[in-house]
């Protein structure tokens, strides 16, 4: 399977001055050969080192570029970074651009399955920031034989294979139009806003736009770049925002109390795209995720106070509405604060959680070594604490289904015994407050049953981690269990001998592998609670046989919107996502229910 881009401009074909060999060939096979690197090449720049294209070559089996430059057609192949043809001219060209074509090399990546929607949100993405940019995008992959899929996650890939995809991505209003995508699924208060401007040679986009939810998404880029862990771009507008919006609430007299309103009341509701470009880049790490450049900050500053202002004061009713919103959310917050201080002093019997009696805690004081399960009901939950590793497994049992926290502000949030168990628990504080260093546990460990409604328990709790806590998500912190659905058991030689089975595959696969099946005996686990502690302990909590899947974030925007579709209280959105994303079929069970998407990386602990 192949891959291939195309863009305009075309690379340059002539003699390099130094190296005295084609420009192409010097891009392809140098280090640190980038446009970046010299003056004149480009004005800014995402790249750090000048390695991708060279990079990118090295791993391919073979690679193809064709460049249309200057009326003439040149082309040049690779095999393993290593030119395999001279640059030459095949012929004549009416405009300029350059292809790209390649071939991931199977010595180096066994499996090359692309992922289709991983691409098309980074070229939306791309094409959101760059308003004259159209991309397209077409995928031409023939699905793979049936009988080759060995998980199903390719299945679903080959699934999705089948249909013909062909699309384009221009969005002329920019960043305005990124944070209507984002809020689609939202109530929002106004028009989206941007603001454009440059200040001391950095270029600033802002575009941002309230909707009626509690959650708040600042998503900023530097050249393209996604700053995913943020930094003094994104401090300039959080800083500035703040300060404008309570400088116009009381100049207004929407506001008059002797405190400001904090940026967190400010900006609940908030969606918001932060865009600079700029030279002399300082990413913090390789991987680009936080911008170091104070001039960055100042920028963004001066582009929020000299434009946001203006908007206020044009627009007061939307002004109005989005003081009243910050003004509500405190008062959530104070009454969150006064809920929390009577639970940790006992003064109030309505929401005291007593963990004595329902967390069991483990006897280890390192917390770097600790887990929290948390466990759905109270019989695997007794199971679960016979079968733990008392040093550093604690044992936490929900009753019932928690509350969906997508749909309620803190104090509500608070006032329901089984997410403030959570809360007091995992003893990291909660939304604002929240501090992974202070958190009791390494790993908190989702455990629930293996039906639809464990699968309801799951969504819930992560949405929860998700509003809430969202460091232990981005940290890698939070993992889903993974029980066995069957346990074979029959009698070798007088001693019985039992095998676990994950999935109908598994256990198919294990049967026919069995010379001799009679005297086997099939049980299907249909809830934990089934389970006595040994095989609970066998099976889901010994670190040396057990399997877990991490729950990652890599796209806090992708994130944020799927949560909104997934969780939120419009329906439509989410009935058109499980039209796109959720396949019935029959199989030996009868109907099966399988979804898409969701993006959790194994982790064998």
């Amino acid at each position: 399977m192949s891959s291939g881009s195309r863009t305009t401009g075309g690379i340059p074909t002539g003699i390099h001055p130094d190296l005295k060999i084609p420009t192409p060939e010097v891009v392809f096979t140098k280090l640190h050969a980038g446009g970046k690197f010299g003056t004149g090449g480009y004005k800014v720049s995402g790249g750090l080192h000048g390695v991708g294209a060279s990079v990118v070559n090295a791993l391919s089996e073979w690679l193809e570029v064709t460049i249309h430059r200057e009326g003439k057609v040149h082309q040049q192949t690779y095999a393993r970074g290593i030119p395999t043809s001279k640059l030459k001219v095949l012929g004549t060209a009416s405009g300029n651009g350059t292809i790209v074509r390649w071939k991931a090399d199977p010595q180096i990546f066994p499996k090359t399955q692309y992922q289709l929607e991983t691409i098309e949100t980074r070229l939306r993405e791309l094409s959101y920031l760059n308003p004259g940019l159209m991309i397209r995008l077409k995928d031409e992959r023939e699905p793979e034989p049936a009988d080759t899929r060995d998980d199903l996650e390719a299945e679903l890939d080959t699934a999705e294979t089948k249909k013909a995809y062909d699309e384009t991505f221009h969005f002329p209003g920019g960043l305005a139009e990124y944070v209507q995508f984002l809020n689609a699924e939202q109530d929002v208060l106004h028009p989206a806003v941007m603001f454009k401007g440059e200040s001391q040679g950095v270029e600033v986009e802002v575009a941002f736009q309230y909707n009626d939810g509690y959650g708040e998404l600042v998503t900023s880029f530097c050249n393209c770049i996604r700053t995913g862990e943020g930094g003094t771009h994104e401090t300039g507008f959080k800083a500035a925002h703040t300060r404008i919006v309570n400088e116009y609430a009381r100049r207004m007299g929407l506001w008059k109390k002797k405190d400001n309103l904090t940026g967190n009341d400010l900006r609940e509701g908030l969606m918001a795209v932060v865009h600079v470009r700029m030279q002399n880049v300082e990413f913090e790490g390789q991987t680009k995720t936080r911008l170091g450049n104070p001039e960055a900050r100042s920028a963004v500053d001066d582009l929020i106070s000299r434009y946001l202002s203006a908007w206020l004061d044009e627009h007061p009713a939307h002004a109005k509405s989005i003081v009243e919103k910050a003004a509500t959310a405190l008062e959530a917050r104070e009454a969150a604060q006064k809920a929390k201080k009577a639970v940790q002093t006992g003064k109030s019997s309505k929401t005291r959680t007593s963990l004595d009696g329902k967390l069991t805690r483990c006897s280890s004081k390192k917390a770097e070594l600790n887990e929290l399960f948390i466990v759905e009901g109270d019989s695997a939950g007794g199971s679960a604490k016979q079968g733990r590793d008392r040093e550093h497994q604690a044992i936490l049992p929900l009753k019932g289904k928690p509350l969906n926290t997508e749909k309620a502000n803190l104090a509500k949030v608070l006032s329901n015994k089984e997410i403030l168990s959570m809360v007091q628990s995992i003893g990291a504080g909660i939304g604002a407050d929240f501090d992974l260093e202070e958190a009791n546990y390494a790993r908190v460990i989702v455990l629930a049953d293996a039906d639809d409604d464990g699968a309801h328990i799951r969504c819930l709790l992560l949405t929860f981690f998700h509003r809430f806590m969202k460091p232990l998500l981005h940290q890698g912190r939070v993992f889903i269990a993974q029980p066995p659905l069957y346990r074979v058991e029959r009698t070798v030689k007088g001693k019985a001998q039992a095998v676990y089975c994950w999935s109908d595959e598994e256990l198919q696969s294990h049967l026919s592998k069995m010379r001799d099946k009679r005297g086997a005996v099939i049980q299907r686990f249909k809830g934990l609670g089934e389970m006595n502690p040994e095989q609970l302990w066998e099976t889901t909590m010994n670190p040396e046989t057990r399997t877990l899947l991490k729950v990652t974030v890599e796209d806090a925007a992708a994130a944020e919107k799927q949560v909104h579709v997934l969780m939120g209280g419009k329906a439509e959105p989410r009935k058109a996502w499980i039209s796109a994303h959720v396949h019935f079929g029959d199989d030996n069970e009868g109907a099966a229910l399988r979804l898409e998407g969701m993006n959790s990386e194994g982790d064998e602990a």
